[in-house]
C-alpha cells in the first residue's frame, strides 16, 4: 500500500464491528469502549483486516483521543 494517509471516524461501543466508506472517509464501528485506547486498538485491527495489511503497518498520527483520526498505512 505504501505510506498512504486515511481519514477515519471511529464509533466505540457499536453493536456490530464494521467499516463504511463515506466519501473520502472511512467510518469504523467497534465494540470496544473508548477507555485506555481500547477503541483505537480495535479500530486498527479492523482496518488492517479491511485493507489486508498487518496491524503493525497502521499508525494513528493524529486524533489519538478523538473520534476523527488520521492514520498512516506503511
Amino acid at each position: 500500500m505504501g505510506n498512504k494517509l486515511l481519514h477515519i471516524r471511529v464509533t466505540p461501543r457499536a453493536k456490530k464491528e464494521l467499516i463504511k466508506k463515506v466519501g473520502d472517509e472511512l467510518k469504523i464501528y467497534v465494540n470496544a469502549p473508548a477507555v485506555d485506547g481500547r477503541a483505537n486498538v480495535s479500530a486498527v485491527r479492523l482496518l488492517a483486516k479491511y485493507l489486508d495489511v498487518k496491524a503493525s503497518q497502521i499508525e494513528i498520527i493524529k486524533g489519538d483521543k478523538s473520534r476523527n483520526k488520521i492514520v498512516r498505512i506503511i
